[in-house]
């Protein structure tokens, strides 16, 4: 299969589900490179491994799913996250959209429809599962709302989010796009003004609700 090998960290609490996870991605195109239990063990090793993909369990003994998923976007922007769940409790979505997950999946669906998400949110794209217990209903509100809000963005600054989404450095940004680090730095506390966001997180967060990334 051609194109890049998508990096995968998994993070649940149950050997055996790990274990269900890591089978359903041994295809090509995939490879799991660490399956752990707690958020405390998954953070360092994302550190380390700086995974395309982290695959997480929403319900996590220690540090939730939720507070690890804030952590990880915090730390490295370009990293995806899709949240596992036996539930599909429309305020659990919710809270993992903003956490800053790029999709949502009950732990009941079939290999195909988990590495179908996987590519998705990989590719910039999100991933909630609908036609569960209202989870359309309740995304499509928060999704709607930040594709408005990008409208007030101009070309170049969507451009700039897009990287700083990405996870580049001002630097890597202002070579890709022929500007200056300082006119990088500028178009980033515009954005942050522009859009009430006081964090590279938060900026992450509106890029992947408003659909900029898939774009």
């Amino acid at each position: 299969m051609s194109g890049p090998v998508i990096r995968i960290l998994v993070v649940d609490d149950h050997p055996l589900v790990r274990e269900g996870i890591r089978n359903a991605l041994s295809v090509d195109g995939f490879t799991v490179v660490a399956d752990v239990g707690s958020a405390e063990e998954a953070l360092p090793i994302a550190r380390a491994e700086q995974p395309d993909v982290v695959v997480m369990d929403i319900t996590l003994p220690g540090m939730s799913g939720i507070e690890a998923t804030e952590a990880l976007c915090r730390e490295r922007p370009g990293t995806r996250v899709l949240m596992l769940s036996v539930h599909d409790h429309p305020e659990y979505v919710l809270e993992s959209v903003r956490a800053g997950a790029s999709g949502y999946l009950r732990k009941d669906s079939l290999p195909a429809a988990l590495r179908e998400a996987v590519r998705e949110v990989h590719g910039g794209r999100t991933h909630f599962q609908a036609g569960r217990s209202g989870t359309a209903e309740v995304t499509a509100p928060v999704l709607a709302a930040a594709a408005q809000r990008l409208e007030l963005l101009t070309r170049r600054e969507r451009d700039v989010l897009v990287g700083i989404a990405s996870g580049r450095s001002n630097k890597e940004i202002a070579a890709g796009l022929e500007l200056s680090v300082r006119t990088v730095e500028s178009y980033r506390e515009t954005l942050m003004g522009k859009l009430g966001i006081k964090s590279t997180a938060g900026l992450t967060r509106f890029a992947l609700e408003s659909g900029l990334l898939g774009q």
